[in-house]
C-alpha cells in the first residue's frame, strides 16, 4: 500500500469487538469480523469466555448478531442512543481491542456527517459517521458512543496508509443497526423492498447509450409484472431492449446499486413511482414494493 494511497482499512478477520445486545445474548459485530469464521468465541469484560452462534448477518451493511448462552445476571445491554441529531464537533468515545488490548477506550469528536462507505460485498453505506477517535485493528465492530455512554455508531473502518489509525475512522450510525438488527434477530437475514426484476449488467447501459438501469427479466407474478415492467425480449436474430429506469420518485439512478439504496429507504408494500424509458419515450409506472431474498 503506498504511502498516499488512502483506502479504506477494515480490521481483520479472527480479532474485533463487539457490544451485548439484549439479555437473551444477543452480541451485534461486524460482518467482516466474523465472516469465513469456523468457531465463534466472545469473551465479557468478566474476562469469561462463551462459544458463540451466528443469528443472522448482513452483509451489505457489515453487521452480524451473534448469540452466547451467558447468565442474564453477566448480560449488561448497551444503552441506545440516537444518530440523526448527531453534530460536527461532538465528543465521542470509540470501546474496543484494538491490537487485543481488550476494553481500550479513545476518545474523539464527530469530524463529518453523511459520509459513504463501501460494504465488503461491494455496496454502499450511507450517512456513516466521521470520527478522529483512535481506530485500531480490533476495534472493528465495537460501539461508538456519545458522551452520556449511549450508542450511536458501529466502528467499522478507518482511512489509512499504513493500517494503524490516522485520525480517520468511520462507524455504521446507530439507525441504520436498529433497522438491521431486529431483522437480524427475527429472519437470520435482511427482508428487502424490492421489484421483482433482474437488471441488466452497467456495460449493456453503456453499450446502448442509456441513463439509467436497464431491465434484464421481469419475474412472472411479481408487481413488477403487475405494473406493467417489460425486460429484454429475444427475437428471431436478436433481441429487444426492455424498459429502463431512469428514476424513482423523481430522484435520477445511474446504476444498480443507486436503485436499490432509493428502494431500500421505503418498507415492503410502499408503492414508488418509477420513470422508465420504454422505445425512447418516457413514462411513469406505479409498483408496489415486495420482499425480497
Amino acid at each position: 500500500r503506498g504511502l498516499f494511497n488512502l483506502n479504506v482499512y477494515e480490521i481483520p478477520q479472527g480479532t474485533g469487538s463487539g457490544f451485548i445486545w439484549d439479555k437473551k445474548g444477543r452480541i451485534v459485530t461486524n460482518y467482516h469480523v466474523i465472516s469465513d469464521a469456523n468457531r465463534l468465541e466472545v469473551t465479557l469484560a468478566d474476562h469469561s469466555t462463551w462459544k458463540a452462534v451466528l443469528v443472522g448477518a448482513a452483509p451489505d451493511r457489515d453487521i452480524a448478531v451473534l448469540q452466547i448462552s451467558a447468565p442474564k445476571n453477566d448480560l449488561f445491554p448497551i444503552i441506545i442512543g440516537e444518530s440523526d441529531n448527531l453534530l460536527v464537533g461532538q465528543k465521542v468515545f470509540a470501546i474496543g481491542n484494538p491490537f487485543g488490548l481488550d476494553q481500550t477506550l479513545t476518545t474523539g469528536v464527530v469530524s463529518a456527517l453523511g459520509r459513504e462507505i463501501k460494504s465488503v460485498t461491494g455496496r454502499t453505506i450511507s450517512g456513516v459517521i466521521q470520527t478522529d477517535a483512535a481506530i485500531n485493528p480490533g476495534n472493528s465492530g465495537g460501539p461508538l458512543l456519545d458522551s452520556a455512554g449511549r450508542l450511536i455508531g458501529v466502528n467499522t473502518a478507518i482511512y489509512s496508509p499504513s493500517g494503524g489509525s490516522s485520525g480517520i475512522g468511520f462507524a455504521v450510525p446507530v439507525h441504520e443497526v436498529n433497522a438491521v438488527v431486529p431483522q437480524l434477530i427475527r429472519h437470520g437475514r435482511l427482508i428487502r423492498p424490492g421489484l421483482g426484476i433482474s437488471l441488466a449488467p452497467k456495460r449493456l447501459a453503456d453499450e446502448f447509450g442509456l441513463a439509467g438501469v436497464p431491465v434484464l427479466k421481469v419475474q412472472p407474478g411479481s408487481t413488477a409484472a403487475k405494473a406493467g415492467l417489460r425486460g429484454v425480449r429475444q427475437v428471431q436474430g436478436g433481441m429487444i431492449l426492455g424498459d429502463c429506469i431512469l428514476a424513482v420518485d423523481g430522484k435520477k439512478v445511474h446504476d444498480s446499486n443507486e436503485l436499490r439504496d432509493l428502494l431500500e429507504q421505503h418498507e415492503v408494500g410502499d408503492t414508488v413511482i418509477l420513470t422508465i424509458l420504454r422505445n425512447g419515450k418516457e413514462q411513469q409506472l406505479t409498483v408496489a414494493l415486495e420482499a425480497m431474498e
